[in-house]
């Protein structure tokens, strides 16, 4: 039951990057189109997308793999998150790779 809450609030914090990149590229390459679109997305929802990489090698190792980047992004999560706080890492890197 943890899990479905984990995953909305996981794509809730990492939509308004998303929405944003989407927003740089399909403005064009003009320089106000990609500079407003950048102060929009926060650093934290950068970090979680950015721990993807990170989570299919933790995910893949069965947890042997530890990247900085996904410890960064567990953490913040679980600093945002009680469902977060409730799985185990494993459980966590799974759900950073659902977005």
């Amino acid at each position: 039951m943890v899990r479905p809450f984990l995953v909305c609030t996981l794509f809730l914090l990492a939509a308004p990057a998303l929405a944003s990149s989407f927003a740089g590229t399909s403005a064009g390459a003009s320089s106000a189109g990609s500079s407003a679109s950048s102060g929009s997305t926060s650093g934290d929802d950068k970090v979680v997308l950015q721990a993807r990489e990170d989570a299919a090698s933790f995910v893949a190792s069965e947890g042997r793999i530890r990247g900085a980047q996904l410890e960064a992004a567990m953490r913040l999560l679980r600093e945002r998150s009680d469902d977060a706080r409730r799985v185990s890492d494993l459980e966590l890197a799974r759900a950073i790779l659902t977005f």
